[in-house]
């Protein structure tokens, strides 16, 4: 797959989600800021380096490890927020906005791992509970 890292949709959208969740973990209180905030922030900017890391492979195979770990952070990362959500630390129009931004960087990502898996769209690969 050619071109820059910095021309893929999900990694743009990966950058878009690391500066919400600085923004929002600004307001989160102070003693979070070894726990929580800090978790949530590594975990937000591990997506889009997750992505550029693996982009800069040689192979498709490399790349598409790198994206299924730009995944699972992006899972910690809607972990983390849900948690914040409850804890009263974001509003609930903040939880409702960042569901809305990790389910579209979600779609993004899955999208751009078929295309260098070689997969069709809508033919998901095998869940850990199929193979299981």
């Amino acid at each position: 797959m050619s071109g820059a890292y910095t021309e893929l949709r999900a990694w743009k959208l990966g950058v878009d989600l690391v500066l919400e969740v600085y923004r929002a973990t600004q307001n989160f209180p102070k003693a979070e800021l070894y726990g929580l905030t800090n978790q949530i922030r590594r975990a937000a900017v591990s997506v889009p380096s997750n992505i550029a890391e693996g982009k800069g492979r040689f192979s498709d195979r490399e790349f598409a490890l790198f994206l299924r770990h730009a995944r699972g952070s992006l899972l910690e990362v809607e972990t983390q927020l849900l948690i914040a959500g409850r804890l009263g630390y974001l509003t609930t129009a903040e939880t409702d906005s960042f569901a809305v931004q990790t389910e579209q960087l979600a779609k993004t990502l899955n999208a751009l791992l078929n295309v260098v898996t070689g997969k069709k769209e809508g033919k998901p690969e095998k869940t850990h509970a199929q193979i299981a």
